[in-house]
Parts: C-alpha cells; sequence; structure tokens
C-alpha cells in the first residue's frame, strides 16, 4: 500500500472510529462544563510559514480568565490543534484547563492548538482531518528541528506580541495526537532548552520518516531535561511503517533504561483521542506536578 493511502487511513482513525474504546474509557468531571468555572477565552488565527514555505494554517489561542499580563505565563502547545480544542470533541482540552486551573491543579497557562500546514492559496473551509493537511507528516514525522524553529521563530513571538509567555522551559509543555505525539517528543528532545514537558497520544514512533530509531537513541544519549507522558493501547494500529502498540512500549522501556521522568499509560484502546482524552485531565496534572 502507498504510503499516502496508510497516512489517510490513519487520519481516519484518528478521527474517531467506534471501537471497544467508548464503553470502557468515559470523560469525567474535569471534561464537563460546570456553571461556577469561569471559561477562557479562545481565538482563531491563519498563520502563513516560512519556516515551511508555501504553507497555510489555522491556529488557535485559549486564555485562562485567571491571565495577569504582568506575569510571564505558562504556554502549552498542542499539534492537530482542532482535534484539541473542539469541546465537542474527544479531549476538549480548553474545557479541562478551565477546570484544573480553577481548582489550582495546574499553573494557569496559555494554550496553542496548531493545525498543519496546506500547501493551499487559501484555508479549508472548516477546520479538520479532511481535506488531509498536505504538510502534516513532513512537519511532524521528521526527525529535525525545523518545527522546534517554526514554533520558536514564528508562533511564539507572534502570540507573545499580544500575550506574556514565559521564556522558562519548564513552564513549556508541548502535545500531540498520532504523529503530532512524536512531533512533539521530537521538540523536546531538540530543544530541551525550550520545551521539557512533552504529553504523546498514540504517538508515531514508527518508520514512517525515521521515527522508529527514537529508543536506540535514547539509550545511548545522555538523558535530557525532558518530562513526558506516553499514551497508547493494545489496539493501536500495525502496518507497513510498524506496530504502535510495541512502538510505545519500546519507547517506554527506553525511557526507563535512561531514568527519565516519564509515565507510560498503556491499554485497550485504538488509534484515536478517546483513552487519552477520558485521562487528559490525570495526564496534565502528573505533567505540571511540581514535588
Amino acid at each position: 500500500m502507498k504510503t499516502s493511502l496508510l497516512l489517510t487511513a490513519m487520519l481516519l482513525s484518528v478521527c474517531g472510529a467506534a471501537h471497544a474504546d467508548d464503553s470502557q474509557y468515559v470523560l469525567g468531571e474535569d471534561s464537563q462544563r460546570h456553571d461556577d468555572v469561569p471559561p477562557g477565552e479562545v481565538t482563531e488565527h491563519v498563520w502563513k510559514s516560512e519556516i515551511f514555505p508555501g504553507t497555510i494554517r489555522r491556529y488557535w489561542t485559549y486564555v485562562p480568565s485567571q491571565y495577569n499580563p504582568d506575569v510571564p505565563t505558562a504556554v502549552m502547545v498542542f499539534q492537530d490543534g482542532h482535534a484539541y480544542v473542539d469541546e465537542e470533541g474527544q479531549f476538549r482540552a480548553p474545557v479541562v484547563l478551565d477546570n484544573l486551573i480553577h481548582k489550582g491543579e495546574i499553573p494557569v497557562m496559555i494554550g496553542i492548538f496548531i493545525d498543519p500546514g496546506h500547501h493551499k492559496e487559501e484555508l479549508p473551509e472548516k477546520a479538520g482531518w479532511r481535506p488531509r493537511p498536505e504538510n502534516r507528516s513532513f512537519e511532524y514525522d521528521t526527525l529535525s528541528d525545523q518545527y522546534a524553529r517554526f514554533l520558536l521563530e514564528e508562533i511564539l513571538p507572534e502570540v507573545g506580541k499580544k500575550y506574556n509567555l514565559t521564556d522558562d522551559p519548564e513552564q513549556r509543555a508541548i502535545c500531540g495526537i498520532s504523529s503530532g505525539g512524536i512531533c512533539a517528543w521530537t521538540v523536546a528532545w531538540e530543544r530541551p532548552d525550550e520545551f521539557r514537558k512533552v504529553l504523546s497520544h498514540v504517538g508515531s514512533f514508527t518508520n514512517i520518516r525515521g521515527g522508529h530509531v527514537y529508543p536506540a537513541i535514547i539509550r545511548k544519549t545522555e538523558p535530557k531535561s525532558i518530562r513526558v507522558f506516553l499514551q497508547d493501547g493494545s489496539g493501536d494500529l500495525d502496518n507497513a511503517h510498524g506496530n504502535w502498540p510495541l512502538a510505545n512500549q519500546q519507547m517506554a522501556a527506553s525511557l526507563r533504561f535512561a531514568k527519565y521522568d516519564y509515565k507510560f499509560e498503556y491499554g485497550a484502546g485504538g488509534h484515536n483521542g478517546i483513552h487519552g482524552g477520558a485521562i487528559l485531565p490525570d495526564s496534565l496534572q502528573w505533567l505540571w506536578r511540581t514535588e
């Protein structure tokens, strides 16, 4: 099967095909709106990149009601932003952030939800998996510092024009699903001086563009200052690029061997955000813990 068809199949799976996950993993109270919790503000923007020439994309910013412009504020970046920012989706990240910030269980933070680039003059009418962003695999699966530079040279400075973002790497996190998950790891791996917290959902640590080498590299490299939360399930993908459950287990084993600060939640789900969404509040609490 051609690579493009395989990637399309993976995107359709991430899109949310029904699995046994639906009954096993359910959204809890921290993923629901509550009248006594003030909502943050979400705004949509468009960006034409120079780091990824010829691409256009959407991104969204989430600003909590507790934001104080006089205080440098923590920041968390989400790849495939539309999947995380959707308040009716599998993750409902703005709702979760509202609830956890309100309870003081994570710091006040600004969320930046970024979609991959399209090779078009104008964006599709609606954000989503289809039509597939043509530059997604190149941006997310490539093992280089290019996406980190895109964030550090373009997106963070642009958002920073309006909001007081911290430059403390301990207060910067990055998250993604599937290829966005390996992208999150790559950003921190390449630039631990800028990002030190990683959350990966069903991460594609497989041979789409060479990502299968990470477990071996982690074992032979001096540990970097990265805290990482991995989530995957036994029903994840198995195709020409590799076996996702095995790849994530290899990542977890290598992180353990190298004595990283990591956590691996291995369940029975498939290649989607159902399990990851159900545990998103707990994942964020663990990732942002102070002890």
